[in-house]
């Protein structure tokens, strides 16, 4: 059975999944976006992200994706997530084993193309 696939804004989705997406990408958003076409045909960016219940794609351009880490306390200056949020963050989601398996960006389930 495949998993819906889910277009999402960042600030719309749960705390726990925010949090699963900074063990995903703990260097930033920014160079892991996709282009996709929105239902008018435009083009638009987001981040792919899986879990065992959906395929999200978390609609956000570069500018979003960057001002989201620089204002989230849970990144350093240089747009790391900091080791103190890391550690908390995979004791709490210790039991998602889908984290690395699903997330490996290496293929795109939403069909579009990379840039």
């Amino acid at each position: 059975m495949s998993k819906p696939k889910v277009i999402k804004d960042y600030d719309k989705l749960p705390t726990d999944v925010i949090e699963q997406i900074k063990l995903v990408y703990p260097m930033g958003f920014t160079k892991h976006l996709i282009t996709f076409s929105n239902l008018k045909g435009e083009l638009r960016k987001g981040l792919p992200f899986e879990t065992e219940d959906f395929h999200y794609l978390i609609r956000m351009s570069e500018a979003k994706a960057e001002a989201i880490i620089e204002s989230d306390a849970d990144y350093d200056e240089d747009g790391n997530l900091k080791e103190s949020a890391k550690t908390k963050y995979e004791e709490k989601h210790e039991d998602e084993d889908f984290l690395n398996e699903l997330n490996s960006n290496s293929d795109n389930e939403f069909g579009n193309s990379e840039e």
